[in-house]
């Protein structure tokens, strides 16, 4: 009985489990990026239902209160989820090579570390959230709800990176089917809990957090169970009772993942000082620009899959020295990308007064949402193409170089126009004009020491194998 549960149970695994490195790829990049592109979306139905249930049941400040809190935690958290890039890479080129005992070493220290991660961040935002909201010019009739929301949710830190590490590693392992299930089932409950806890128990802000946090907890118990449950001959099955440091193993993550997580926090440090220009123009503006970055999120994270995707797959097929896999994905992921971009980002540009009036029915809300609709979404594909350049170069080992490219191209530009050019001329639509600008920059920049890196890779190959 328990060798026919294992038969059951590699066949599930493979069922679920794209085999990157061999046969067509088209087919294959899509099937990998379709369920990415609805997790990532169901990740943000879990912010946009905080959003739209304050907004409509309690009120504007504290639709602005939990708006406010995006870009500061984001700040706060993306350098270890950057980590999780490292997971991927490592496990995926682990598979690609067949060095399954590397991928086991890698899974087992990045579930402990993972957790390791979220203790360490509950405790800094639950005693940092009021002063770096203070440091942010967060007006005094949002702060209050605005640091609440931050503390309660970032008590459920250790959930989140739990299910963010196990997620790449199922990411690395083909198989983006079983965590978008599981999202489908956490993000119900959570709509359910927002509900029941602002209209019923009327906690308000805390309420929407703490649904946020118990299904979150849910997704990523599911995903645990899944590792814990993956037939051996993967390499990645998880068992708790291994749970280890593996010190190779988690500087090699941190090699990759360190520059990824800090290119994101920088990321983050420009979103604040835009969060903080914002919050210049009051509380409705700041609604409005809450509503209108969750309806973006919405377009940016089905371009972001195909930054996954590329990483993944690239990853795979470098690790298997088959490089001209590597080129066709490159460009399949970017002719990908560019059609998402252009359709979702004109889609939520033309529905825009709609869409936002799903957050608040204040037409002044509604006015500030669609200035940032029109800067930023027309032309978003540029940010998607940008990503996943760097998933590509990633994916082939490097970290290092675009992450400084990033910060330089993206990030450092945009501080240095809001220091400038918003300074001489302080409108919404000056400073939204900042982010196309700075991805057309960084694009650029990063499709260049791709080809370099890529090339010089393919001849290092060519050379050793003949």
């Amino acid at each position: 009985m328990q060798t026919q549960v294992r038969k059951e149970s590699g066949k599930q695994t493979k069922r679920y489990q794209i085999d990157m490195t061999n046969g067509a790829m088209f087919g294959k990049i899509i099937l990998f990026t379709i369920p990415l592109m609805l997790s990532g979306m169901l990740q943000l139905l879990f912010n946009a239902a905080d959003v739209i249930v304050v907004g409509r049941f309690v009120g504007e400040s504290a639709l602005a209160a939990v708006g406010s809190t995006g870009a500061l935690t984001n700040l706060l958290i993306n350098v270890f989820i950057g980590f999780s890039v490292g997971t991927n890479v490592l496990v995926a080129q682990a598979i690609g090579s067949g060095r399954l005992a590397s991928a086991s070493s890698t899974v087992h220290t990045s579930v402990l570390f993972s957790v390791l991660c979220g203790i360490f961040l509950a405790v800094l935002g639950v005693i940092f959230a009021r002063p770096l909201l203070e440091m942010m010019d967060t007006p005094e009739d949002v702060i209050d709800q605005a640091s609440l929301y931050m503390r309660v949710y970032f008590v459920g830190m250790p959930v989140v990176m739990l299910y963010n590490f196990g997620y790449a590693v199922m990411r690395a392992l083909g198989d983006t089917r079983r965590p978008m299930y599981y999202l489908i089932v956490a993000g119900i409950v959570n709509v359910i809990l927002n509900v029941i806890f602002v209209t019923q128990f009327h906690l308000d802000v805390a309420g929407v957090a703490l649904a946020t946090i118990i299904s979150q907890a849910i997704s990523a118990g599911l995903i645990v169970r899944c590792l814990c449950r993956l037939e051996r001959t993967t390499g990645c099955r998880l068992n708790l009772k291994k749970l280890h440091i593996n010190k190779r193993v988690l500087f090699r993550m941190m090699r990759i993942g360190l520059p990824a997580g800090l290119q994101g926090a920088v990321f983050s440090i420009s979103n604040v000082l835009i969060q903080s220009s914002v919050n210049l123009f009051g509380k409705t503006a700041m609604a409005g620009n809450a509503a209108a970055s969750n309806i973006e999120g919405f377009v940016y994270t089905a371009m972001n899959s195909l930054h996954q995707t590329a990483l993944s797959f690239t990853s795979q097929n470098y690790g298997a020295n088959k490089m001209d896999r590597v080129k066709r994905v490159f460009i399949i992921c970017m002719g990908t990308v560019t059609v998402i971009g252009i359709v979702l980002g004109g889609i939520a540009y033309l529905a825009g007064n709609t869409l936002l009036g799903i957050y608040s029915s204040s037409a002044e809300v509604i006015s500030y949402g669609m200035i940032r609709l029109k800067y930023i979404c027309i032309l978003y594909f540029l940010c998607g193409l940008m990503d996943t350049i760097v998933g590509a170069s990633r994916g082939l080992g490097s970290s290092l170089v675009p992450a400084i490219v990033s910060l330089i191209g993206a990030c450092g530009l945009r501080i240095v126009w809001i220091y400038t050019l918003f300074r001489m001329d302080k409108t919404l639509e000056n400073l939204y004009l900042s982010y196309p600008v700075t991805w057309f920059v960084t694009a650029a920049a990063q499709f260049v020491f791709f080809v370099f890196i890529f090339t010089k890779i393919k001849k290092s190959i060519t050379k050793t194998l003949g």
